[in-house]
């Protein structure tokens, strides 16, 4: 909120004073009076608007009467245009008392305008006039108000080895394009600098979080010099006098976070600079509020843009695949190379892609995850580059589990939870039931910078149950035409064991699972007696119904909205689940083209009754089901189709800030 100073006036010597356009500042006509007077008028140049009150209740009378002095009593002064030359508007305060003439105090005013603006509006455009709004605040919802700031986290110079926000020059006018405009407008006499300083600032707190730029030739990169920064809390303006208007270009250097909420404050201050011997007076301040914009992710309900995989020894089969399902969906496909990727195939669990967003600019972002394994370079090297940003939370040496991986991390389409609507959906990441001393999180650091979006409200789902312990073993959400426009899959064991004695009943006891593969083949009616696998399963099925009853509560789901997913489990020597056939729930979701791992599940009447089921499962929905051999090169090594691909998808349409943490 813009601020000015208290004017207080003296019977003994004219009195001098700046008043900033668009704002009321108040007079005090009381302190300074003769010890006899009890009563006052005042009279102003035609460009000075006087109010007198009385308050509470405001009992105004035309300016102009005699007035009586009291504690009560209010003056204000507004100019309605800046001066031409300094003092040329003038107001004269008559005291009067009972026994003694009049006396007189004189006040000189000069009226300036100086207004710090940005888009509060959140239409990418900044009006650079005096805001009605109070530009120093920042409200969430479609009727709030305040500026929004990207963290320039993309790399527009190839030459580049840094990220753009880590360095202090704006090389191409690119780089301008992902910084918020502001623009400081002044028009003044022509020597109010003389005597008068402007400074821009920010609070030492978060002077590591911002830099401002100041172009100094318009939108030419070379031009814009730094002003504001890490080590830079403050920056005095040399400006000339007269109508003038300077645009400064502001980064975010760093994204919310635990110790950060988001908020950065930028001000300029009008100080009185006429005596040399002494620092400079306050006269006048005005402020902006950036919130910089949050990292967000992207359901598989969003459409499919590119499709990330791994090239890797014996995996031609399973490239070829994927290949002809993201050209069915239309997808750019990016092939990480075995020379880049060091056989490290998995490529869910190295990243995840999401986006930031302002009103003038939207910019994909991959969040590096810190497992460090083949790919630690991918993100960087490959992803990483012009309007392509780049972020990563958590240690890069050490401390890392298996949930750190981003196969542990999901994101749920728009819900709503009663009253409460998340437009954005929610992340869902795994962590254990309790601690213990076997127990795995995702650290701290990821589960901080996640919360600290507040878009896409954190559910923490038990996944330590599992071997690698990944949410994306146990559930997926894929698009539908009804309801609430998707389905929650959820890996069942209990609907397997249903089909598998369905299919007995009929006579096909003896029907293989893994039929074609060299792997030991499994019959129907040795499954469904298997009392250990049964009661591996029934744990199984406890640890997945836990997570049910958490994401309908969390998203507000009924039962409607979730279809089981025929899938068996089998607990291995550290009592921890793995997939017993390829796990169909881990799958690429490509808008209605769906990437299911092949179960290799018995054979019926010529036809995988896996495949069968989840066909009648999700093709009503509108889905097409291609079914993917992962066998060899994924499913042996404890991951599937959705653990070795990874996809960029299209922003929300609904803008962020529209919405109510």
């Amino acid at each position: 909120m813009a601020q000015g100073t208290m004017i207080h006036v003296a019977p003994e010597w004219p009195t001098h004073a700046v008043c900033v356009l668009g704002t009321s500042t108040q007079l005090d006509v009381c302190s300074s009076a003769p010890e006899d007077c009890t009563s006052f008028s005042i009279n102003a140049s035609p460009g000075v608007v006087v109010d007198v009150a009385h308050g509470p209740p405001a009992k105004k009378n035309p300016t102009g009467s005699k007035w009586p002095l009291d504690p009560g009593l209010e003056v204000t002064l507004k100019m309605k245009a800046a001066s031409s030359s300094t003092g040329d508007q003038k107001v004269r305060i008559s005291y009067y008392g009972l026994k003694t003439p009049p006396v007189q105090a004189l006040l000189y005013l000069t009226g300036v305008e100086i207004s710090l603006c940005a888009d509060i509006t959140r239409t990418g455009k900044v009006t650079p006039t005096r805001a009605a709004k109070d530009q120093s605040t920042w409200t969430w919802g479609p009727g709030g108000h305040g500026a929004v700031l990207l963290v320039n986290c993309d790399k527009d110079n190839p030459g580049s080895s840094t990220m753009d926000c880590e360095d202090d020059k704006v090389l191409s006018s690119k780089d301008l394009q992902d910084m918020s405009l502001m623009t400081l407008s002044t028009k003044t006499p022509g020597d109010f600098f003389a005597k008068h300083q402007l400074v821009l600032h920010v609070a030492k707190s978060e002077m590591d979080k911002v830099r401002v730029f100041q172009a100094t030739g318009g939108r030419v990169a070379s031009r814009c010099r730094v002003v504001l920064g890490p080590g830079q809390p403050s920056h005095p303006l040399k400006l000339p006098g007269g109508r003038h208007s300077t645009d400064f270009y502001v980064e975010g250097l760093a994204f919310p976070d635990s110790d950060f909420p988001g908020l950065i404050t930028l001000t300029v201050s009008l100080l009185d600079a006429s005596n040399p011997e002494l620092p400079g007076t306050l006269v006048f301040q005005d402020s902006v509020t950036f919130r910089v914009a949050p990292w967000i992710m992207t359901p598989n309900t969003q459409p499919p843009q590119e499709v990330f995989v791994c090239r890797v020894f014996e995996n031609d089969d399973f490239l070829k695949s994927v290949m002809t399902l993201a050209k069915k969906a239309k997808c750019k496909l990016t092939i990480s190379p075995e020379e880049e990727n060091m056989d490290d195939m998995w490529m869910q669990d190295e990243m995840e892609i999401g986006y930031v967003q302002a009103p003038h600019k939207t910019l994909p972002v991959v969040f590096d995850s810190p497992r460090n394994r083949g790919l630690k370079e991918f993100p960087v090297k490959s992803v990483l580059g012009p309007d392509f940003g780049y972020v990563t939370r958590g240690p890069q040496t050490g401390e890392v589990t298996g949930l750190d991986s981003f196969g542990n991390l999901e994101v749920s389409p728009p819900v709503a939870v009663g009253e409460k609507e998340y437009p954005l959906g929610r992340i869902l990441f795994g962590s254990s039931s309790y601690p213990s001393d076997r127990s795995r999180e995702m650290h701290q650091a990821l589960q901080d910078f996640l919360g600290a979006q507040r878009v896409q409200a954190p559910v923490k789902l038990y996944s330590d149950w599992l071997s690698v312990g990944h949410v994306d073993e146990f559930l997926s959400f894929v698009p539908a035409a009804d309801g609430k426009g998707f389905r929650l899959l959820l890996a069942s064991p209990r609907a397997c064991y249903k089909l598998f004695q369905e299919l007995q009943q009929e006579g096909h006891g003896n029907a293989l699972l893994f039929e074609g593969l060299s792997k030991k083949k499994q019959k129907i009616k040795n499954i469904l007696s298997n009392k250990t696998l049964r009661e591996h399963n029934s744990y199984v099925q406890s640890c997945i119904d836990w997570n049910r009853e958490v994401l309908k509560r969390e998203l507000g789901l009924a039962e409607r909205d979730i279809v089981d997913v025929p899938q068996l489990f089998k607990l291995k020597e550290s009592h921890k689940a793995e997939a017993f056939f390829p796990n169909m729930v881990n799958m690429l979701v490509l808008g209605k083209y769906l990437g299911i791992p092949k179960p290799f599940g018995p054979i019926i009447d010529g036809r995988c009754c896996l495949e069968e089921k989840m066909q009648s499962l999700l093709e009503p929905l509108g889905l097409c089901c291609t079914f993917i051999d992962d066998f060899r090169p994924y499913h042996m090594l404890h991951g599937e189709v959705h653990c070795g691909t990874n996809v960029r998808r299209q922003p929300f349409s609904f803008k962020w800030w529209n919405m109510v943490p």
